[in-house]
């Protein structure tokens, strides 16, 4: 088997496992507090799987579509999703006191999943037009513009994860285009001190990290989630309580199946459940990366590194703040989190890795290329045996004359 395919294989398999477990996962978080709730312990499972199967058809899809055409589409898209995110903020559906999210009837739909991936083909298509930005005057305009402008509209809704993940994409397709490491440096430095300052200045995000220093300083208001989400990872021990058995995920964990599956995972596999979710997060960042290296199209490789960039960053993210090595932020678990959005979104940006992983086109070449190169190997090999009979022929004449003479 070739080492492309083994690598498009594991790819599947391991974004099936996780979307299968993940559905697992959120029926053992829900079926308690929905069957109390709304009398139907399966309510939040079928809505899952109705985003689950949606996500899949799109990843089947956008696998089978060359992910070259989406360069044609990359103004379009991220002008599209640009509008989008200023229409959440007036059109926009509050709940918990954000808008992060647009209803067309039964459907809600949270723009800045799209904005992810929208921006993730602009970047990979502007990098490939321009190359990679050398200093702070080229990575400002217009790329350091543009995310800019999103990070302002995330934070205006509010949500910070999600402008997180925004950066973090980006500096892993900066990164791989091959933006130095120095303006690589300082880029990152601006934008954390203005990411700490948006979270200064704003009074929850503070307190998020006042909390993070010292959760059980204030465990009953702002690191109460924190708080729980460590007694729940406690709770597990090595092997955990029993899948469907957390006590933590019946009304003292906050969002217990979005923001902190996590901790009940832990919870009820143990120490061994969290690592083997943890491997195979990594065993994604493998196949991923070596799927954006082995790719030969600029574009591809450097879209490539985006989406594994963004999907692996979210999830450590994620995990992290879970295990308290982080301020919370928001940022659900790829795959796994229940979320429509979140989840069609990523299953889609796996689909178009494939395609990539797939790249027919490339592999054409090669061959075609190789091809090429043999016949021109025998053709010139041909020709040094005939000048070398010549020349043989000619010293043989040559000798004959002067015994003659």
């Amino acid at each position: 088997m070739k080492r492309s395919q083994l690598d498009v294989q594991v790819l599947v398999l391991v974004t099936l496992a996780l979307v299968a477990f993940g559905l697992v996962m959120v029926y053992s978080a829900t079926s308690a507090s929905a069957a109390i709730s709304n009398g139907d312990p399966n309510s939040f499972l079928k809505r899952q799987g109705i985003y689950a199967a949606i996500g899949l058809v799109l990843l089947f899809v956008f696998s089978r579509i060359n992910f070259r055409t989406l360069r044609k589409l990359a103004p379009m898209l991220v002008l599209g999703s640009l509008v989008l995110c200023v229409a959440v903020l007036i059109l926009g559906t509050a709940v918990n006191g954000a808008r992060r999210w647009i209803s067309f009837g039964p459907v809600v739909f949270q723009p800045s999943e799209l904005a992810k991936l929208a921006l993730a083909v602009w970047a990979a298509w502007f990098l490939t037009r321009r190359g990679a930005p050398r200093s702070l005057r080229e990575l400002a305009r217009p790329m350091g513009l543009l995310i800019g402008i999103f990070c302002v509209l995330l934070l205006a809704e509010p949500d910070l994860g999600t402008a997180i993940a925004l950066v973090l994409m980006i500096g892993g397709m900066l990164a791989v285009a091959g933006t130095p490491g120095r303006t690589l440096l300082a880029g990152g430095t601006i934008v954390t001190v203005l990411g700490v300052a948006a979270a200064w200045f704003e009074p929850y995000r503070r307190a998020r990290i006042f909390s993070f220093l010292n959760p059980w300083g204030d465990s009953q208001g702002a690191g109460y989630q924190t708080v729980q989400a460590i007694i729940g990872l406690g709770s597990g021990g090595f092997f955990g309580t029993g899948l469907g058995h957390s006590v933590q995920k019946l009304s003292y964990l906050p969002e217990a199946h979005t923001d902190m599956i996590f901790a009940v995972i832990g919870e009820e596999l143990g120490f061994v459940g969290s690592m083997g979710l943890i491997a195979a997060y990594a065993a994604f960042a493998y196949a991923g990366l070596r799927i954006a290296l082995r790719c030969t199209d600029p574009f591809g490789k450097t879209l490539a590194a985006g989406i594994v960039t963004l999907v692996c960053a979210q999830a450590a993210v994620n995990l992290a703040a879970v295990l308290g090595l982080a301020p919370l932020t928001g940022i659900p678990l790829p795959f796994v989190s229940y979320g429509g959005s979140n989840l069609v979104v990523a299953l889609a940006a796996v689909g178009i890795l494939l395609n990539i992983g797939r790249d027919r086109e490339a592999e054409r070449a090669a061959r075609v290329s190789d091809r090429s190169r043999g016949d021109g190997g025998a053709r010139d090999a041909r020709a040094g045996d005939r000048r070398r009979i010549a020349e043989a022929g000619r010293e043989r004449e040559l000798r004959r004359v002067a015994r003659s003479g």
